[in-house]
């Protein structure tokens, strides 16, 4: 019954942990902080801003200056995007391998669309995407299931025509309220977190373990 696969992007196509960190490690040392190693970031990157400044200075959203951190962030963030961005490894093959069984392919992330769309026009594996859904193209965000609702109208498919892959729980949330399966991606940005505790339909080990499950062996 499945004719198309959503991913999450972040943490579950490409890993943007290294230009996440970088972004938010030139604030520190413009401020004469010391350099934090990528790996005390990496857990964070899902959190995009609000991660990244958490681990750069322990800011909170409630902290006065946040808002202007923040767009400090996002400009280090938007000139380094893709130096250092990379595909997981096993995507590229698993994505060929949709493509061909005849299954779309497309994009439902948080992420704002002035770096989805850079991300996509800059890196070829994200060119095949059918479809693209930013954190600021609807009115919601995940977990909210608007945004897959919107990527099922844009591919004019029903929502149990439809699988949705992600590295954290927000995104099994936002999937199975929109009624459609939903597949946790372990070689993300999980950190700690426990997968089984999630609701997902099943846990994926690495990405040709979609394959599997798409065939019933999993």
């Amino acid at each position: 019954m499945v004719r198309a696969v959503l991913f999450d992007l972040d943490g579950t196509l490409i890993d943007s942990a290294p230009d996440l960190g970088a972004a938010a490690d030139k604030m520190r040392l413009e401020r004469g902080l010391p350099s934090l190693p990528c790996e005390r970031y990496r857990p964070m990157a899902g959190a995009g801003a609000r991660g990244m400044l958490g681990v750069a200075f322990g800011m909170t959203p409630e902290h006065p200056d946040f808002n202007a951190f923040r767009e400090e962030f996002f400009t280090n963030y938007e000139n380094c995007l893709t130096q250092r961005t990379q595909a997981f490894e096993g995507i590229t093959d698993m994505l060929a391998s949709l493509q061909l069984r005849g299954l779309r392919w497309g994009i439902v992330t948080n992420k704002a669309a002035r770096f989805t769309d850079a991300l996509v026009r800059n890196m070829k594996l994200l060119g095949d995407a059918v479809v693209v859904i930013s954190g600021d193209t609807t009115q919601y965000a995940k977990p909210h299931p608007e945004p897959i609702f919107e990527a099922t109208r844009r591919l004019k498919l029903e929502p149990f025509q439809c699988v949705y892959v992600g590295d954290d729980k927000r995104d099994i949330d936002a999937g199975r309220a929109a009624g459609m399966c939903s597949l946790a991606a372990t070689w993300g940005y999980m950190g700690s977190h426990d997968v089984t505790t999630w609701g997902a339909d099943a846990p994926l080990k690495a990405p040709d373990c979609l394959l599997d499950w798409l065939d019933g062996r999993l």
